[in-house]
């Protein structure tokens, strides 16, 4: 396969044809049926999964996929899944889908309890008691869909399509062509636990196993979104050891780590924060303090999507820590800094087949391509860096990790129309190559 966009002419058009209600129908079920699995990560767990409903999870789905009759269902001690669907259309690239198991914890319910509501451009009751309202003038992003059907969760969760529509979408695609097969290559599927807490399942993700030439994850929002570039991620963990005293004796002695701390702190530039940046604007991110009397820990999220100046910003917590070394003495100050994901568009060098072809699917369903730096990461940062090329394409929800999250069932069904025109042009790609 080149990096030429195939002709999308006369490809077999079965899909295109399906009933819209009817496939919306289809996704939907499975989406109720896969967020009804509480699946939320938890950070404060290092073990992988982090949690038993991820496992709960895997063990459905694997089930699924063997009744599917795919070949290689593996499912491992860490929950991660991995099978492949034969192709039957030499030639044609391997291609892979990737999506997480896990719902992400911002401190709402992991029970999670969808609906389907058209959407009226009016003030939306998500839950009664306690009154939850989806507002339409804090939600413009909404009016697009007015008229339409949309999932909402209850308002006491996240909707979990991030990253539920996603197997939806996999799990959907493989049992269609499991019914309706067409020409076309090999086809992985991984569902990996931990995403939302530091890519853990695509770090460790066998490659041996999952084994495509190139792949995409299902894991950005609104209808159009089309992701080949991402943060390049770090994390600094700093301990401070103080010295406790009593204050009736402390003068001269007490070395407070909670100031020490902020003394610290105060050396980020307070314009280079979340709030104060966007674009490919990067940023440190104070993401949490836990202090006393004896020690305190924080913890900073360094974010760039340039290598260089992503270089820089760990340069500079390394100063800034060295600094607040020197102007308190009897603390004992140790920075923790680890690289945690990268840029996917740094991955890709001049191998731009994925890209290519997710133009083509874009291009074949009539949606321009929203083609922003992800101010985030996604499995696909893991596997990129890897050698395993992986782009990322919308979801359709919008306000992920929001108890306002919504799924428009009209955007659920692009995605997976997206998914399966992947497969189809990587075919004729194939075909057409063959022919000349």
């Amino acid at each position: 396969m080149t990096g030429d966009a195939p002709d999308t002419e006369g490809l077999p058009g079965d899909l295109g044809e399906l009933d819209q209600a009817e496939l919306g129908e289809a996704l939907t079920r499975r989406f109720f049926r896969y967020v009804a699995v509480p699946s939320q990560s938890d950070a404060s767990v290092q073990s992988l999964p982090s949690s038993p409903g991820q496992r709960e999870l895997a063990e459905l789905l694997a089930g699924e996929l063997r009744a599917l009759g795919l070949q290689d269902v593996h499912l491992d001690e860490q929950s991660i899944l991995t099978a492949r669907r034969p192709g039957d259309l030499p030639g044609a690239p391997g291609i892979g889908f990737v999506a997480h198991l896990d719902t992400v914890d911002v401190g709402l319910s992991p029970e999670i309890r969808p609906q389907v509501l058209t959407y009226t451009g009016e003030p939306v009751a998500l839950r009664r008691n306690p009154d939850i309202w989806f507002l339409p003038q804090e939600h413009p992003e909404a009016a697009p869909y007015t008229g339409e059907e949309i999932i909402f969760s209850d308002g006491t969760s996240v909707l979990g399509a991030d990253n539920k529509a996603a197997i939806a979408v996999i799990m959907e695609l493989l049992a269609r062509l499991q019914r309706s097969p067409f020409p076309c290559g090999d086809l992985y599927v991984a569902f990996v636990p931990d995403e939302e807490i530091g890519l853990r399942g695509a770090k460790v993700l066998d490659l041996n196993r999952f084994a495509p030439e190139f792949a995409y994850t299902i894991d950005t929002e609104q209808l159009g979104s089309f992701v080949y570039e991402t943060f390049n991620a770090a994390a600094a963990e700093v301990e401070i050891e103080g010295v406790p005293a009593h204050p009736i004796s402390a003068k001269g002695v007490l070395v407070n780590p909670v100031l020490v701390a902020c003394d610290l702190i105060a050396r980020l530039d307070r314009l280079e924060t979340p709030e104060h940046t966007e674009g490919r604007e990067g940023y440190f991110y104070v993401t949490d303090l836990q202090a006393g009397a004896a020690r305190a820990r924080l913890n900073v999220n360094i974010r760039d999507f340039d290598r260089q100046e992503f270089a820089r910003r760990k340069a500079h917590v390394e100063e800034i820590v060295q600094e607040t070394r020197q102007q308190h003495p009897g603390a004992v100050i140790t920075l923790r800094l680890e690289d945690v994901y990268s840029n996917i568009a740094d991955a890709l060098g001049d191998d731009r087949r994925a890209v290519t072809l997710l133009e083509a699917a874009f291009a074949a369903q009539g949606l321009t391509p929203q083609v922003v730096p992800m101010r985030g990461g996604t499995d696909g940062s893991a596997l990129s860096v890897r050698g395993l090329p992986t782009p990322n394409f919308f979801t359709g929800a919008h306000n992920f990790h929001s108890r306002f999250e919504f799924l428009p069932l009209r955007s659920l069904v692009s995605s997976y129309r997206v998914a399966e025109d992947l497969c189809r042009l990587a075919g004729e790609v194939a075909r057409q190559q063959a022919q000349t």
